[in-house]
């Protein structure tokens, strides 16, 4: 087994390294270098600098470890600051993530850590999520933010990405758990979210090395980690057969609590949330649902005066007749003019003020409400 000498030791001490080396056999099971460890009551570094504790399994193991891999990672986590190597031995490795059959033996970060132990709520749901759907996590997400939630999600389109950009709006922070290299971003269009989600203190986080890009088996992977971090997982828009399924039934699998947004039955991407009602799910309509379940009190002294007088604003603005004939499902701007018995340009200029104050969205075939009664 060969031994790696590291221009990191300032930061990481040789054990950290061996357990890198370890990870580094990703054909291996944790489990299995946790079972040869425990039984041979060895440190990584002791058994990765020494073959005489070797059995002929055991050497099977290390032919599985890439100097490649531990070498492109050694490389990623020196060239630039705010990178860090979690460790399955580290203060900041979430004990949750021990309960997994195979925890991963190290975590990638860029951002802050500590995040990691932080009270964690995942929005997962489709990547491919109706305009309503959208608003909806991202509005949840802003939410539980506001009262000091951390919003865990995968950086997919879609939910995902609404998600984090909720998260973004309260004094809670995001994490992104990735299903590539902690260096490349996938879809390649979150770039930009992802570079706001690490400067407004937040987190990106993998269990995959630096250089590896997404394959269809490391998203299952990933999944199974964010249900593994949080109290609970909301579900918002999924269809039956979908990854979205998957982390919540591993969520339930780990005794969380499951929550999912009803919808319309005639959507197809409501399907996964009524089944999973069906099955136990507490039923969301507003952030408090959630409250109600994980036994945290919403931190509402968080909520400045100056949100209070601009929600108070928003709900000044949301009494107005007009505003209360736009449905939150596609209305049609001819529909809303006989509603309010005006003309379609009287109608368009007074939806777009109220586009401008974030309460309607123009969407093709009309508009829809965002906020409001």
């Amino acid at each position: 087994m060969p031994t790696f000498k590291s221009t990191l030791s300032s930061t990481y001490s040789a054990n950290d390294i061996a357990w890198l080396s370890l990870a580094s056999a990703q054909r291996v099971a944790t489990k299995h270098w946790l079972n040869v460890l425990s039984t041979l009551t060895l440190s990584p570094e002791q058994l990765t600098n020494s073959s005489q504790h070797h059995t002929s399994e055991v050497s099977t193991l290390f032919q599985q470890v890439s100097t490649s891999l531990v070498e492109k990672a050694m490389q990623w986590l020196k060239s630039e600051s705010g990178r860090c190597l979690i460790t399955i031995e580290s203060p900041h490795y979430p004990s949750a993530l021990k309960q997994l059959q195979n925890p991963p033996l190290v975590l990638f970060g860029l951002g802050d850590p500590t995040l990691l132990n932080s009270h964690q709520i995942a929005i997962v749901g489709s990547r491919r999520a109706s305009h309503q759907g959208k608003q909806i996590a991202q509005s949840l997400a802003r939410d539980l933010s506001v009262n000091g939630i951390t919003i865990t999600s995968g950086l997919a389109m879609g939910i995902d990405s609404a998600a984090h950009k909720g998260g973004l709006e309260g004094v809670g922070k995001t994490i992104a758990v990735v299903g590539t290299g902690p260096d490349k971003v996938y879809p390649a269009k979150n770039s930009l979210l992802l570079n706001e989600i690490v400067s407004d203190g937040g987190l990106c986080v993998s269990e995959f090395f630096p250089g590896q890009g997404p394959k269809q088996w490391h998203f299952p992977r990933r999944n199974r980690i964010i249900a593994a971090l949080t109290l609970g997982t909301l579900v918002v828009e999924a269809k039956i057969r979908s990854g979205t399924l998957i982390t919540a039934n591993l969520a339930a699998d780990l005794g969380k609590e499951v929550f999912a947004v009803p919808g319309s039955i005639f959507h197809a991407y409501s399907e996964g949330c009524h089944w999973l009602i069906q099955q136990g799910a507490k039923l969301v309509t507003n952030a408090n649902d959630i409250f109600d379940e994980i036994a945290i009190r919403p931190q509402q002294l968080l909520i400045e005066v100056g949100d209070e007088d601009e929600k108070s604003k928003v709900n000044s603005l949301a009494t107005d007749k007009l505003l209360a004939s736009v449905d939150y499902d596609i209305t049609a701007i001819d529909v809303i003019a006989q509603r309010n018995a005006k003309t379609v340009s009287e109608v368009m200029a007074s939806l777009l003020e109220y586009e401008l104050r974030g309460l309607v969205a123009a969407v093709p075939g009309g508009y829809v409400k965002l906020r409001g009664k």
